[in-house]
């Protein structure tokens, strides 16, 4: 199917603006505050929930989690920020069932992420879901029709595009500052924990494991599996280059302009410095291709090593981007430089990364009917390399793509990974 863009959506759908008194609001409260479901409200769910919870116009009716210390814990912190308890859930339908909640925040790990915005655009529901926002290729594209379909504002949790200083350095790179940019590079270069090699175990009490693992093919619980390692597992999570990575490829992607899928994916690496049960590589190098047409093409690298705590280039996380006139150097958490053809320094601008002006964005989307900075196709486009990135790596070979119809050219072992398999649950999305 083939990708859609901004300017094509409004033009056959009618003026996307012009709808806004339709889409703004799933009910509206007295207060005209926004009413918040949170999916998922542990780890990064609690982050999240500090954030949307400070904000005036916001009431949070209820908090949904499979772990019953993790919901109450989650209750406690929205009943503090907010003066007033929220319903405590276990079951994300309980949630969509309710009819005052306008938009729902879904932190679940990435395996739920696609299964819950579906349902919850079904369901009429706004919604903002974490990085990255599916688990793979084909979920992604579900989820931007579910999005349009029902006419729903999708936030994704790539908080660098609501930044005020990144957004003005990609309008700079944008305007020419470095020329015509040819090749973008990302990099993920931290040292991450030795999560050991354990067996399966029974899950703790307070967890409905059956429940966590929703629609994925089960695999026993083990002890290592959670809080948060389930994203170095196959079934439940993407990797480091979904996890972190993907943040540093959608500046990447966002900087060198490109707005469909790479035609070619070159990838090597592996597991080179761990020994544990972790299935996703700790090393990688992914080279990305976009044919733009006329013979025009661009390159977009990403570098993987969650084994070696140095900075490069100034960033532990970071971009270059190469253009005809010059490079920028860009960290999302301190700011980005401008170097001329000799090295000479240019324009700089420093700052640090704050997650909510992003959360700002996503309510006044709700309210204005505009698409937010996040747009759920942006998430989808950014997660796509991801997921193309894992499979090449994965397979330790060269992948053609199809941009248009999403599919994997002449591999059919590669394209049936353009899906998942899944069990028999309530959950799975439709056309998968």
């Amino acid at each position: 199917m083939k990708a859609t863009s901004r300017r094509t959506f409004i033009r056959s759908t009618g003026t996307f603006i012009a709808a806004a008194p339709f889409i703004a609001r799933g009910a509206q409260s007295p207060s005209d505050r926004i009413v918040l479901g949170f999916i998922g409200p542990g780890g990064q769910g609690t982050n999240l929930l500090q954030s949307f919870g400070k904000m005036k116009d916001v009431a949070v009716a209820a908090v949904c989690d499979v772990d019953s210390k993790r919901a109450g814990l989650a209750a406690k912190l929205s009943t503090d920020l907010t003066g007033t308890a929220p319903k405590i859930l276990k079951d994300m339908r309980e949630v969509l069932a309710q009819k005052d909640i306008d938009a729902v925040v879904i932190a679940t790990p990435d395996h739920w992420h696609a299964p819950a915005t579906i349902l919850s655009c079904d369901a009429g529901k706004h919604v903002y879901v974490e990085k990255p926002c599916c688990h793979n290729i084909r979920e992604g594209r579900l989820m931007l029709e579910a999005a349009r379909r029902n006419k729903r504002v999708v936030q994704t949790g790539t908080q660098s595009r609501s930044a005020p200083y990144l957004r003005e350095g990609m309008e700079r790179l944008k305007n020419g500052a470095i020329g015509e940019i040819l090749v973008a590079k990302a990099w993920n270069s931290q040292l991450r924990r030795n999560i050991g090699k354990v067996k399966p175990s029974p899950p703790p009490a307070e967890l409905d494991y059956d429940s966590w693992v929703g629609p994925a093919p089960m695999r026993p619980y083990q002890s290592n599996l959670l809080p948060s390692s389930w994203r170095w597992f196959f079934n439940f999570g993407c990797g480091d280059m979904g996890n972190d990575g993907v943040h540093d490829i959608d500046i990447a992607r966002w900087g060198l302009g490109v707005e469909t899928h790479p035609s070619r994916v070159i990838a090597m690496g592996g597991k080179y410095f761990f020994d544990d049960d972790q299935e996703f590589p700790d090393t990688q190098t992914v080279a990305f291709e976009y044919d733009l047409g006329n013979g025009k093409k661009k390159q977009l690298i990403f570098e993987q090593r969650i084994w070696s705590p140095y900075m490069q280039e100034g960033h532990e996380n970071g971009n270059a981007f190469y253009g005809t006139k010059g490079l920028m150097i860009l960290g999302k958490h301190q700011g980005w430089q401008i170097f001329g053809a000799r090295n000479e320094r240019g324009e700089k601008m420093s700052s640090s990364l704050d997650s909510t002006p992003h959360h700002r964005n996503f309510l006044d989307a709700i309210r204005d009917g505009n698409h937010p900075n996040g747009d759920i196709e942006i998430g989808h486009h950014s997660a796509a390399l991801v997921h193309l990135g894992n499979i090449a790596t994965r397979l330790g070979r060269t992948l053609k793509f199809d941009p248009a119809k999403e599919q994997i050219i002449d591999d059919a072992e590669a394209n049936a990974l353009v899906r998942r398999h899944y069990r028999e649950h309530w959950a799975v999305p439709k056309n998968v």
